[in-house]
Formats: structure tokens, C-alpha cells, sequence
């Protein structure tokens, strides 16, 4: 027995075949000027359903992953500092280096980009359905701490350990480390470094400070060991984009207060 068209809308709904639901009536009316076969129309129907569900699910990892904007290299200056890695942070986007299971270290001078970059890999990684986790480093800090206050460490670690890519960024943007900060570290990177999944750090503090920096040498030692063993050292070298904007405001408000 046929169904109609509102019978039909109610099945998938009862089915959870939002995505089929969305676009039945058009589909219907292609399937018809078009004179599609049955199987053609079935075909443009699934992929419909398929589409949906890539578009859920990466905004559902979006919105898990602590990512508070979407950033991409579309809009990223790549003129105003000409010193940068152009080659290395394009082969980091392709997120091939999250696939083989190796790290990044992006070291530079505050407002060089780093943290463009690493939303963007965050974003790419999310792109491939890899389950990714960011975290700006002294919220890293406040969640452990907060998990072994409440006694929730297994979840926190699970989180942090489990994700395909971890990015901490700005790390030692705060010069105060929480005294547990070493052990905080080094237990999620080396755990991450024996299962293979990827950690992306950035910070403005050169690899020879950390160990001052952790207050504990051979902890920074044992991070960086794994982080580089399979792992991709980036310098960013230039001028700070954000003084570069404070200026043009800056240079805008005076021609306004001029006028």
C-alpha cells in the first residue's frame, strides 16, 4: 500500500531520518522534472541523510572540543610576518602529522599567530572527524586541579588523554605555575606519547626555559624528550598582529576625534 507524502515525513521522523526529511519534497520534485528512476532519487535521498549527519557530528565535536572560534588560513596574513613557517604549518593543517601520531611545538613571540594556527589544525583535525580536544594552558592547569580536588581525575585524564589531537596553547603565558603543573603535564603527555595520539603545544617561552619555568628539570626534560621525539619544532619569528590592529584602532579613533 502507498503512503503519502505526510506519512512518509512521519516515518522518518520516527526513524531519526532527519537529514532525509529536510529534503524529501525537494528531492521528490527533482526526482519528477527530472524523470530519475527510483534508485537515483534513493541514492540523492542517503546522500542527503549522509551530509547531515558529517554536518552533526562535526558540530557536535566542535562544540566538545573547548574551541571558542573557528579559525582558518583564508583569513590569516601571511605578508605581515614573511619569517614564518608558510611550508611547515600548511603540512600541519593537513593534519596527516595527527594521523601518524606525532606532535608540534609552535615557540614564538606573543601575537605572531601561534594560536591562529593552532585553532585552525584543531579545526582541520575536527574536519576529519578526529576527536579533538583544546584547551588555552591555564585552563589545562584549573581543570586537573579541579578533577583531584573532586575526585573526577579518571574522567579528566580519559578527556585528555583519549582525544586524537590535544592542543594546549599559550603555555607559560601565566609566569605563575600551579605547583603541580610538572606532574600535570607530564603525566598526560606521557601517556599520550606511549598510545600515539598527538599534542600540539604553543608558547612564547623558548624550549630552555621550561624546565625553570616547571620548576622541575627533569620533568621538562622527560615532556620535551617525547614531545620532539616524534614531533615538529615551528619558530615564530616577527611582529605581533595584535599591536599591529591596537595601532590601526588607535590611528581610526584619532582621525574620528580629528574630524
Amino acid at each position: 500500500m502507498s503512503m503519502t507524502m505526510v506519512e512518509i515525513e512521519k516515518q522518518l521522523k520516527a526513524l531519526r531520518l532527519s537529514g532525509m526529511l529536510a529534503t524529501l519534497e525537494s528531492r521528490a520534485l527533482q526526482a519528477g522534472q527530472s524523470n530519475a528512476g527510483l534508485v537515483e532519487a534513493l541514492s540523492w535521498l542517503l546522500q542527503d541523510e549522509m551530509d547531515h549527519r558529517s554536518s552533526n557530528l562535526k558540530h557536535r565535536r566542535f562544540k566538545a572540543s573547548g574551541l571558542d572560534e573557528l579559525k582558518t588560513l583564508t583569513d590569516f596574513d601571511w605578508g605581515f610576518n614573511p619569517k614564518l613557517p608558510k611550508k611547515e604549518i600548511y603540512e600541519l593543517v593537513t593534519a596527516k602529522f595527527i594521523q601518524n601520531g606525532e606532535h608540534a611545538l609552535c615557540i614564538g613571540a606573543p601575537g605572531t599567530g601561534k594560536s591562529h594556527i593552532a585553532k585552525t589544525i584543531a579545526h582541520a583535525s575536527i574536519q576529519l572527524f578526529q576527536k579533538t580536544v583544546y584547551r588555552e594552558a591555564h585552563v589545562f592547569f584549573e581543570d586537573m586541579f579541579e578533577a583531584e580536588q573532586t575526585q573526577n581525575q579518571k574522567k579528566i585524564f580519559k578527556l585528555f588523554t583519549q582525544a586524537d589531537l590535544l592542543v594546549i596553547d599559550d603555555l607559560f603565558l601565566r609566569k605563575k605555575m600551579p605547583n603541580d603543573a610538572a606532574d600535570y603535564l607530564l603525566d598526560i603527555i606521557i601517556n599520550r606519547y606511549s598510545k600515539r595520539k598527538s599534542t600540539l603545544i604553543t608558547s612564547n617561552r623558548p624550549i630552555e626555559d621550561w624546565g625553570l619555568l616547571l620548576k622541575d628539570n627533569a620533568a621538562s626534560s622527560a615532556i620535551l624528550d617525547r614531545l620532539l621525539h616524534h614531533g615538529h619544532l615551528l619558530k615564530f619569528e616577527g611582529k605581533s598582529y595584535r599591536l599591529k590592529e591596537a595601532a590601526r584602532r588607535l590611528s581610526q579613533f584619532s582621525v574620528k576625534n580629528e574630524g
